[in-house]
């Protein structure tokens, strides 16, 4: 989703530079930019992350990092020089950043501000993803498509984020959650593939009502939407090690998963097949042939 600038971000698939224990065949990993494999990572919202922070997570495992996200509006609160100097790094690395679900914010404050926002905030800060969150306002599919086409004409890359759950993606409580009830799993998809047909670049799918704030998971939702829309334009939530293991065992490294900072490392032993659990050690695997 976004060009490299530092070759070793770029290295072929069968390159072991940046690692140790070269003599070990890991699991297959595209280089960048992935279009599948995708780990998109959460930047500043439960725990303060600033340029010094993400360089070290960067200069570790910088090779798997794809994307960075800033949450629920938190860029908007720091210093505009700061922000700049996170996007700069994150570029260094071959990795893209997001804006996170902050376009919602604005649309409610009025939609007259949308274009002024991406001209003058988003290009400006660096930015080369703006995220589409619909989780808490209700907007026409057509109205969707049409946000989709503004972000492409201003030379941006458009990822909204769908789910089952109306008033997702704020910590909400189960029960407040559960009262709401939740969409069908094919008015989504709907939603996706009109996205998709306007330039989007990728779909975020919300876990609420998926595999968090529900008392059983539901797999069947994941299961259609990746029958529907395949592994390639899908983006998962799954900021917990049961989640993203799941997804792992099910749909194998090749899927896309947006986790937490902290978890970068935990997630890439089990897509590389060097460590895991019970349930995943040593077999999450891929083949290349000789």
């Amino acid at each position: 989703m976004a060009s490299q600038t530092r070759n070793a971000s770029t290295e072929n698939p069968g390159s072991k530079s940046h690692r140790n224990c070269t003599f070990l065949e890991l699991n297959e990993r595209p280089c960048k930019p992935r279009s599948f494999g995708m780990t998109e990572i959460r930047g500043p919202y439960y725990s303060v992350m600033g340029p010094r922070y993400l360089q070290d997570i960067l200069e570790t495992m910088g090779y798997y990092v794809d994307g960075l996200k800033f949450a629920g509006g938190s860029f908007s609160l720091m210093p505009k020089d700061v922000v700049k100097q996170i996007t700069s790094t994150a570029h260094k690395y071959g990795v893209y950043v997001s804006t996170g679900g902050w376009a919602e914010h604005i649309l409610a404050k009025g939609s007259h501000l949308f274009k002024p926002y991406l001209e003058q905030e988003v290009k400006d800060l660096g930015f080369d993803v703006v995220e589409l969150s619909t989780g808490f306002i209700s907007i026409p599919q057509e109205d969707l498509g049409q946000l989709v086409r503004t972000v492409k004409d201003a030379g941006l890359k458009a990822k909204p984020e769908l789910g089952i759950q109306f008033g997702a993606g704020g910590d909400t409580a189960t029960a407040e959650l559960a009262a709401e009830g939740t969409r069908d799993v094919e008015w989504v998809i709907q939603r996706a593939k009109a996205c998709l047909d306007a330039g989007a670049d990728m779909i975020m799918i919300e876990s609420e009502g998926i595999t968090e704030n529900v008392e059983t998971w539901r797999t069947d939702v994941v299961a259609k939407i990746i029958g529907q829309l395949g592994l390639e334009k899908v983006m998962f939530e799954a900021a917990d090690p049961k989640v993203f293991e799941w997804y792992l065992k099910n749909y194998s490294n090749r899927v896309n998963l947006f986790v937490d900072h902290s978890q970068i490392v935990q997630l890439e032993c089990l897509r590389s097949g060097i460590w895991g659990t019970k349930s995943t050690w040593g077999r999450l695997l891929t083949f290349r042939p000789s």
